[in-house]
């Protein structure tokens, strides 16, 4: 981290998200958050995200880039991919972030803050410490399927963390660097718990910051049943594996 204003670069994978992208843009146009910088990194939506994101570059005060890839082949590799380009270009801090509208861009200087002012190697945006809380349209199903997931995952691999599967994160860079993107193995959903586990397994500290989660505003859940049957694997091969 350098003694000037870090550089904060926002990874936000789209697929289909021609909507929302937008509103995303500006509220994160609002913030008061010095080195704040947004990579795009678009999957081929066929909806046309990729065209939006590309005006946004030249119509918004935020400096955005847009990385387009050519293969849809999961959350886990596009995050990879973007937070790869955001470290190379000179960010110190890599935030991911998702394209609904879910992740309150709020409370990003609070998690940057706690990045910058404590030994924090991670920062996730919480849904399961206090004050944290999830939509009031989640139906009663999901969100115990949510609950009984982090249960789950926290019973195999004892991260010690209140919400292990969430999307809504804060790195120094050189923890991404000491975590090494390159061998992490998942491809969707389940990446998120794969970083975790890295995470501890090296003795970095993850602090939790609460945050309210909305449901999507526009589009569709990318969340299939061969990415839950995925997500339900990975912490029994972290646990048993190399």
């Amino acid at each position: 981290m350098t003694n000037n204003t870090p550089k904060v670069t926002i990874v936000v994978p789209t697929y289909n998200e021609r909507e929302n992208l937008p509103q995303l843009v500006q509220a994160l146009e609002q913030l008061e958050l010095p080195g704040l910088n947004l990579l795009v990194v678009d999957d081929n939506s066929p909806d046309g995200t990729g065209q939006v994101a590309d005006e946004l570059t030249t119509t918004s005060s935020l400096p955005i880039r847009v990385l387009h890839r050519t293969e849809k082949n999961g959350l886990g590799r596009a995050y990879i991919a973007g937070m790869t380009q955001a470290m190379d270009e000179g960010a110190d801090i890599v935030i991911q972030m998702d394209a609904d509208l879910s992740h309150p861009s709020s409370v990003l200087p609070i998690m940057v803050q706690a990045l910058t002012t404590t030994d924090a190697a991670m920062v996730i945006g919480s849904r399961y410490v206090p004050g944290g809380s999830v939509a009031e349209e989640w139906a009663w199903h999901r969100k115990l399927l949510s609950a009984g997931a982090n249960l789950y995952v926290n019973a195999i691999l004892r991260l010690g963390v209140k919400d292990a599967t969430a999307g809504f994160k804060a790195w120094k860079s050189d923890t991404l660097r000491r975590i090494d993107l390159s061998t992490i193995e998942s491809g969707g959903y389940s990446f998120q718990v794969e970083m975790n586990y890295r995470t501890v397994q090296r003795g970095m500290r993850i602090v939790e910051v609460p945050i309210r989660f909305e449901e999507r505003v526009e589009g569709a859940s990318k969340m299939t049943m061969a990415v839950q049957l995925e997500s339900a694997k990975m912490p029994w091969k972290l646990r048993f594996g190399k």
